[in-house]
């Protein structure tokens, strides 16, 4: 048998065709296959989730619709106060890290003047130490001028 004569397929109330196969008839666990309506497959097939809103009337006055809507301002302000709040962290640690960084930069032109300093210091220790130290074997020698005369 061809696997196009094994399958059965239905169209439901919502136009979502469901594609039925042997292992539906078996028993097991049905699970639709969105399939486009149109034979040319140029429209989209709607999942469960969103049929029956896209033509549903609603009525502005009743109180379900004021409900919903009370609701969501309530969430758009939380939202633009959060992300206020968040903006405004992000400001004060910008800031915060410009200080840093100032500090920081300070701390390195001193630390390089010291270090400039300190290599003045001991290039000038070393060369006057070179100075003073003779090399080996070029000892002098003193001579005793009450001894020299015997």
């Amino acid at each position: 048998m061809s696997k196009t004569s094994q399958q059965n397929t239905t169209t439901d109330a919502n136009g979502v065709s469901v594609i039925h196969t042997p292992a539906h008839t078996s028993g097991l666990q049905q699970v639709p296959q969105l399939v486009p309506v149109s034979p040319g497959g140029g429209g989209k097939a709607v999942p469960p989730s969103k049929q029956g809103k896209k033509n549903s009337f609603v009525d502005r006055n009743s109180d379900e619709y004021r409900q919903r809507r009370e609701r969501n301002n309530m969430a758009v302000k939380k939202s633009r106060l959060k992300s206020k709040q968040k903006a405004q962290d992000t400001l004060q640690r910008v800031n915060q890290l410009k200080e840093e960084n100032e500090r920081l930069e300070a701390k390195i032109k001193l630390l390089t003047k010291e270090l400039s300093v300190l290599k003045d210091l001991f290039l000038e220790h070393a060369h006057n130490f070179a100075d003073n130290v003779q090399p080996v074997g070029t000892e002098t020698t003193t001579t005793n001028p009450e001894s020299s005369g015997q």
